[in-house]
Parts: C-alpha cells; sequence; structure tokens
C-alpha cells in the first residue's frame, strides 16, 4: 500500500514539475513576438495586393495608443487582409525582456490578421529607382530624416506588394473601395498619408524617379506630399471636385478630402474637443488626425466626449479599454516623429 501511495506521488509530482516548467517556458517568453506572425515573409504575405501597410521608421517597440488605434482600426475593417506593421525596431533577433511591460505590443501582436514585420531599407530599395539614392545618403546628416525615410519606404512597399498604405494615424471607418488612388488634403494637393495601388504601377515607379532627381531634405514634406501633388501634376490635367465627386485620370483616381481629410489640418484641434454629434463622416473611408500637427500634447481621456474618444470608442475598442486611462492615469505618450 504504501509503494502503491510513493507511486502515486511520484507520478503527480512528475506531471507538476512538467506543468510548472512549461509554464515558466511560456511566461518567460510572455512578450516574446509570435514566431509564425513575426516570420513571415512579406513577399508571400502581400504578394496578393491586397494588404493594408504601416510604416514605423524610428526604433520604437511599443507603440502610443493613437499609433494602435491605426492598425487595430484597420484589422477591423479589412479583415479578410493582412494588416503589416513594419517596424524599423524590429530584426530577426528581436526578443522583448520578458519583465517589462509592453501592452500595446502585446495587444497588436494578438490580432489575427496583424503582422509586425522587420524594415530593412537597404533590402526593401533594392530593384528600385530608390537604392542608389539611399546607399549614397548620409541619414544623420539629413533633416526629417524620419520623415524622408518613411515617404521612401512607403513607396517602395507599395511599387512592390501593392495594396493601400495609411500613416499611423489614420483611423480606418469602412472598406476603400479603389485600388489606384490618390487622397486629397484640399483641391489639386494631395496627401501621401494614404494611398493605394497595384503592385509596379507606372506611377508609383516615376515618383521614385522624381524622390530622387528633386531631393531635398531641408523642405519638409518635399519627398511626401509635395512629391505626390508633382507627379500628380504631371500624370493629369485636374480641375477643381465638382460637390462630393471623386476625380479620374487614365487608371488612378484622386479622392475627394471628404474621403480622408474632412476635418483640415488647420481644424486638427476638432479631434480633440467635446463631440458634435451633427459632425457625420458618411462620406469618409477613413480620418487622418494630423498628429504632426499636435504640438502641444493632446491625448486620449476616457470620459472626456471628445470626438477622438467616440472614435477610438468604436473604431479601436481593444485600443480604448487596454490603453486609455482616466484623467488621473492619463495616457501621455504622443506619437513620433517618424510618422506624419
Amino acid at each position: 500500500m504504501l509503494k502503491e501511495l510513493q507511486f502515486s506521488l511520484s507520478i503527480t509530482l512528475l506531471f507538476a514539475c512538467g506543468f510548472l516548467y512549461q509554464f515558466l517556458l511560456r511566461s518567460s517568453c510572455f512578450f516574446c513576438l509570435t514566431p509564425f506572425k513575426f516570420q513571415q515573409d512579406p513577399e508571400a504575405l502581400l504578394s496578393h495586393g491586397r494588404g493594408i501597410v504601416f510604416v514605423e521608421t524610428s526604433e520604437r517597440l511599443e507603440p502610443p495608443p493613437l499609433v494602435c488605434c491605426a492598425v487595430e482600426s484597420a484589422a477591423r475593417v479589412y479583415p479578410e487582409q493582412p494588416v503589416a506593421f513594419f517596424m524599423k525596431g524590429l530584426n530577426s533577433s528581436t526578443q522583448l525582456p520578458s519583465n517589462s511591460s509592453y501592452p500595446a505590443f502585446s495587444l497588436l501582436s494578438a490580432l489575427d490578421n496583424v503582422f509586425l514585420l522587420p524594415l530593412d531599407m537597404k533590402k526593401l530599395l533594392e530593384d528600385t529607382p530608390l537604392y542608389s539614392w539611399y546607399i549614397r545618403i548620409n541619414a544623420s546628416t539629413q533633416a526629417y530624416w524620419l520623415h524622408i525615410s518613411s515617404d521612401a519606404s512607403r513607396l517602395a512597399i507599395i511599387w512592390k506588394y501593392g495594396g493601400v498604405y495609411m500613416d499611423t494615424d489614420v483611423i480606418s471607418i469602412r472598406p476603400i473601395p479603389e485600388e489606384n488612388f490618390l487622397a486629397a488634403q484640399s483641391s489639386r494637393y494631395s496627401s501621401n498619408g494614404v494611398f493605394g495601388f497595384l503592385p509596379h504601377h507606372p506611377f508609383l515607379w516615376g515618383c521614385m524617379e522624381n524622390f530622387v532627381e528633386h531631393y531635398n531634405s531641408r523642405i519638409w514634406g518635399n519627398q511626401g506630399p509635395i512629391l505626390m501633388t508633382r507627379m500628380l501634376r504631371l500624370w493629369c490635367k485636374l480641375g477643381d471636385f465638382q460637390g462630393l465627386s471623386d476625380l479620374r485620370c487614365l487608371n488612378l483616381s484622386f479622392l475627394h478630402p471628404q474621403r480622408f481629410y474632412p476635418i483640415s489640418f488647420r481644424e486638427w484641434r476638432r479631434y480633440y474637443e467635446v463631440w458634435d454629434r451633427d459632425l457625420s463622416f458618411n462620406d469618409s473611408y477613413a480620418l487622418h488626425l494630423w498628429n504632426y500637427m499636435n504640438k502641444e500634447g493632446r491625448t486620449v481621456v476616457r470620459g472626456s466626449n471628445t470626438l477622438v474618444e467616440n472614435l477610438f470608442r468604436e473604431y479601436c475598442p481593444r485600443t480604448y479599454r487596454d490603453l486609455i486611462q482616466g484623467p488621473e492615469g492619463l495616457v501621455t505618450r504622443k506619437l513620433g516623429p517618424g510618422n506624419k
């Protein structure tokens, strides 16, 4: 009887040790990158030309709430499409410290159709007109380098793989029905914060050539919205918008400012004011929150009933639930300079 009891206790102890080992193993790597999702090949992931793309050109690994909201809202609006977040701070051996808290990174990693990918600019720009420029440039001497490197990366990614690029302060609210498009900030002036094309579209190849030919790091946006506007004027002869109709030229569409910019950059504070329920976004596909203008560091406050709080609650509820705190624990992290 005693031997049987000892044997039973030994078996129980063995199972308990095995369970404890598995628990500790998982706990020590709780904040590690999910191997399958992290090791995805961009070519395989985005080759169908239907991906949604975000880019982070700083070394940051813990995105602030607005970035998380942008990615989560895209994942919700496009549940059958891959959402690829290219991050310069990632590489093939990246592992987050197990004794640190990375709630935003963990939140994004847990979304089924979100994939966090390393941003290797040298590899990305190969076989594009941007490569010769990139290997010659001294990044440390360039004004606005985080913006410029982001401008270059988004052109190369969408040219190679196709899909839709969005800045990390763009909240998606409904699917974009266009394949080849630019987004108007205002009449005759294009944004580069949102655009979409099929792979190897000649417009983007022309943009990359123009990027190099007219490169000037001292002018903010010269390789971004100014470049897109320059190229649009070379590509098309467009007049002003009539009503809410989009403009079409050759094989691309120039989408009305209401689609992404119903609130202009001069009025960006409206996002952080109490929500005016008469303000409708029925004609919009997504909203650009102009975070580059937010030098005051305005944030989302739980219970404030601001427009931005209501957008978070509706379009990125997990981000709102997990990352937005009340006034006493106000979230004050701001979007970094690598994104507009």
